[in-house]
């Protein structure tokens, strides 16, 4: 996989599994958190009594009381009582007693009013029940907040109407009733209530969830940034390696100052393709070794940073032979030796001898036959030492001979120099060079 798509997927990765993880732990803080829900109702307490001050008849209404759990969501009515004896308020003796007017002690519905503790509130249920109590009235002794109420959990005690009320209120009937004053109660149903609670297994759950989603995120963002590092370390590596080589390989490349009369002071040769502006006098130029010319304070700056041809985006590392690592090579652009004739042809002969500065004895070779050429003619891959036709005319040609047949071969006019000299700069294959050659030296 290539660096770039390798960081591309581990950001994207990344990137997933934070959403994942923020949206799985979101559904779960909904879901499971509230698993623990609580319906209750309220309900309303009215009691009645005649007041012993003023002998007016007293109503006081109020949605202070609480159904229990278990008990049956229905409306009570009777006169209240209190356990008969003063230290057994909770009623959780088997065998407490309540003090009860007559008529109710006959058989009559009535409520009994008990207080919080002791004993369990089935207990208390039950024991009232056994003395045909209608509902049972459990004042909150011990609360926090003295107009506190809870949902009494209280299972098997039939259908006996159980309600909780503040421990104010309970005290407030407790003292009518200690005082001799009969209170009569009406209960009704209130409100229905839906009560959310948090469950401590699904926090921790939700808790454990997150923090492995967070983890794993935490290592997927340490894989992608470890990652970016090491390929940043490596891309600036190879650029430095890289620059240093188009270093070393523009410094091997020639420079020339061009004078008043070349040929690139004319007014019909190339501008310099990165500038756009013609050759002047006195102008240094950088030649390639593809044989473009170019102003060497504008091609300079190219070279380091692409190490390519402006124009024909030939390799100067490869057409020089500067040798890099596979890591480097792989980006460089493709050779530009097939675009001079092809691997072995004789526009790549030409080049390396070019390149190269051929041999010290001027001999450009192929298959074991060689043409000796005069100084003049050695550079002829070069653009700024193109011989002048008539110069070529007068070159010396010597005969060489087949160093694998030994025939000596017929020596060559300058028409065929010349020959060969066009071929070379215009990248002919093998074949058709040495057609040129052949009909020239059967013409001469």
């Amino acid at each position: 996989m290539a660096p770039g798509s390798l960081v591309a997927a581990c950001r994207s990765l990344a990137l997933s599994t934070w959403l994942l993880s923020f949206c799985f732990v979101h559904l779960l803080c909904l879901d499971f958190t509230v698993a623990e829900r609580e319906e209750w109702y309220t309900a309303f307490v009215n009691i009645t009594y005649v007041d012993p001050a003023t002998s007016e008849l007293r109503t006081e209404k109020t949605e202070c009381g609480r159904y229990g759990e278990h008990s049956p969501k229905r409306d009570a009515k009777g006169p209240v009582a209190l356990p008969a004896a003063p230290h057994d308020r909770q009623a959780c003796d088997p065998n407490t007693r309540f003090a009860l007017p007559h008529a109710q002690a006959a058989g009559g519905a009535w409520v009994a009013l008990v207080a919080r503790g002791n004993c369990t509130y089935k207990d208390k249920i039950r024991h009232a029940a056994a003395h045909n109590a209608s509902a049972v009235v459990v004042f909150n002794v011990g609360a926090a907040n003295v107009n506190d109420t809870i949902t009494m959990p209280h299972p098997g005690t039939g259908e006996v109407v159980a309600i909780m009320i503040p421990e104010l209120k309970g005290r407030e009937v407790a003292l009518l009733l200690e005082h001799n004053v009969t209170v009569t109660m009406t209960i009704t149903i209130g409100t229905r209530n839906l009560q959310k609670y948090v469950s401590r297994t699904s926090v921790v759950f939700v808790s454990i969830s997150f923090i492995v989603l967070m983890i794993i995120s935490l290592a997927w963002l340490v894989f992608y940034y470890i990652q970016r590092f090491r390929y940043a370390n490596a891309r600036d590596r190879n650029q430095r390696r890289l620059g240093d080589a188009a270093k070393k390989a523009i410094s091997k490349l020639q420079v020339r100052t061009i004078r008043r009369g070349d040929q690139e002071t004319e007014a019909d040769f190339d501008n310099c393709a990165v500038c756009i502006e013609g050759y002047k006098a006195n102008d240094v130029v950088r030649i390639l070794p593809c044989r473009h010319l170019f102003h060497k304070s504008c091609v300079d700056p190219w070279l380091l940073d692409h190490r390519t041809c402006p124009m024909c985006k030939m390799n100067i590392l490869k057409a020089l032979g500067i040798a890099l690592n596979a890591d480097c090579l792989d980006d460089l652009p493709l050779d530009y030796d097939l675009a001079l004739g092809g691997v072995g042809g004789v526009g790549a002969l030409a080049l390396e001898a070019a390149v190269s500065g051929a041999s010290s004895d001027g001999t450009l070779s192929e298959g074991g036959s060689s043409v000796v050429l005069d100084p003049g003619v050695r550079r002829v891959g070069l653009p700024q030492d193109y011989q002048d036709p008539d110069t070529l005319r007068d070159s010396p040609v010597t005969a060489t001979t087949d160093t694998h047949t030994g025939e000596h071969q017929p020596m060559v006019s300058s028409a065929s120099v010349a020959s060969l000299v066009i071929a070379v700069e215009t990248g002919l294959s093998d074949e058709e060079g040495s057609m040129e050659l052949s009909q020239l030296g059967d013409k001469s």
